[in-house]
């Protein structure tokens, strides 16, 4: 199991940029995808962004260009760097890890509040 901790989010102005970071724990050397999922009110848990063990990188449609996913080697460290961001980009941002075989057992962290006035 991988524990995960997030933490950078809060309150910024519409156009304004904030970084999430994820601290890793755990069984790191198994861990094959990490992710940021995020949660709006009355909408369900959305992928945003995600990164591979080989660094193969997917985002959604939504923040293609604004938002940037990386990652240390080591995978104790996730990270967002979210700009121009927009009221629509309001929610929980969760972090998000997985290990083969994908789907069985993933980690959650608790998620980190992202509000964005316009």
């Amino acid at each position: 199991q991988v524990q995960l901790v997030e933490s950078g989010g809060g309150l910024v102005q519409s156009g304004g940029s904030l970084r999430l970071s994820c601290a890793a724990s755990g069984r790191l050397f198994a861990v094959y995808v990490m992710a940021w999922y995020r949660q709006a009110p009355g909408k369900e848990r959305e992928l945003v962004a995600q990164i591979t063990r080989d660094d193969t990188i997917t985002y959604v449609d939504s923040v293609k260009g604004r938002f940037t996913i990386s990652r240390d080697r080591a995978w104790n460290t996730l990270y967002l760097q979210m700009n121009r961001l927009n009221p629509e980009d309001t929610a929980v941002y969760y972090c998000h890890a997985d290990s083969p075989p994908l789907g069985t057992n993933p980690s959650w962290g608790r998620g980190t509040q992202v509000t964005v006035s316009s």
